[in-house]
């Protein structure tokens, strides 16, 4: 690659299999009280569909929704030398985003998920192939990058990112932390958090990252902003999403985009959500501006199966927003 990327996601590929299940129910009858996908034990249980969805995760579909709207995207990920990993890159080359840095470990397997789909909700089993990461080299460095989840055997390559970011401090870096990142610990990757123009996550992770069980979001903001992130974004479901704009000391609240009709699963709502408010900040726009284009595109994934099949264009974007209600604004906190 000879040219600089605005946009280049690091993480995971996988290939999601979604298997839609009406024979099931969810019971919450446990010491936690959390809320568990039952079904029959020892019995042949029947389901309605199998649907395979290729060249996801959270760092891929970042990097499509990205090219959707309108920058120039790429991807650092990794795969076997199987016939997954061939059709992962040719759904990111079909979408335009750039294949120069996926690796191909021929005697491996390319990560493959099994979805249970049940109601609008998912519960997902995931298998991270033990892959022996290494960052390519990236020259030109992009404009920005782009960090998500990666497999539990990642903790050196995280390492390396870093080391590549302090060589490169022009490189902005936007940081939505999967499960193995959160595990690790903010202080493990207290450089990365220190290093991020941009954070996202959800309130339930932010509780995690902080080992807090605070629950008034502005003040998970403000602990998240204390260790590192400049803008920091969190998600609330349908409680819509909140925001810290380190620059200009603003704490925002903005609700969710109207519905075009029932969800239909919520597979990647929040990955349509971090990657589009990175890329309206990556087009010059405000926080208050970003806040309004993000949910847009959660709104729209939520409507089909998978985390890509409804990204937007920006075309696409543009005019649901000014289809928008009056009451869809940011409001200061």
């Amino acid at each position: 690659m000879s040219h600089q990327l605005d946009f280049l996601a690091i993480g995971d590929i996988t290939t999601d299999a979604f298997i839609r299940l009406s024979d099931a129910r969810i019971e919450t009858d446990n010491p936690k009280k959390e809320r568990e996908l039952c079904m029959r034990f020892g019995d042949k249980i029947p389901y309605d569909f199998v649907e395979v969805v290729r060249a996801v995760g959270n760092s891929a579909n970042a990097a499509v929704s990205a090219a959707r709207l309108g920058l120039s995207s790429g991807l650092v990920t990794d795969i076997g030398g199987d016939e997954n990993g061939s059709a992962c890159v040719e759904v990111l080359k079909k979408e335009n985003v750039d294949t120069s840095f996926v690796r191909v470990h021929k005697d491996a397997k390319t990560n493959y998920h099994y979805v249970l789909w049940f109601k609008a909700d998912r519960t997902i089993l995931v298998k991270h192939e033990p892959y022996d990461y290494k960052l390519p080299a990236i020259e030109p460095a992009p404009k920005w990058l782009y960090l998500s989840s990666i497999g539990g055997n990642s903790e050196q390559y995280h390492y390396d990112i870093i080391g590549y970011l302090e060589k490169h401090p022009e490189v902005q870096l936007v940081f939505q932390p999967g499960t193995f990142q959160i595990k690790l610990g903010k202080e493990k990757l207290r450089k990365l958090y220190q290093r991020s123009s941009l954070f996202f996550c959800n309130v339930e992770e932010a509780q995690r990252i902080l080992g807090t069980e605070e629950t008034e979001v502005k003040k998970l903001l403000q602990g998240m902003n204390a260790i590192g992130p400049e803008i920091v974004s969190i998600t609330d479901g349908p409680n819509g999403a909140y925001a810290y704009d380190g620059h200009m000391n603003e704490y925002w609240c903005m609700p969710i985009y109207p519905d075009p009709k029932p969800p239909l699963n919520r597979t990647g709502a929040g990955d349509a959500f971090a990657s589009t408010f990175t890329t309206a900040i990556i087009l010059g726009k405000s926080v208050h501006d970003a806040l309004r284009w993000a949910p847009i595109n959660s709104a729209y994934v939520v409507q089909g199966i998978g985390a890509q099949k409804g990204l937007l264009t920006r075309e696409q974007l543009e005019k649901y927003l000014a289809a928008a209600p009056s009451t869809y604004v940011p409001e200061k906190i």
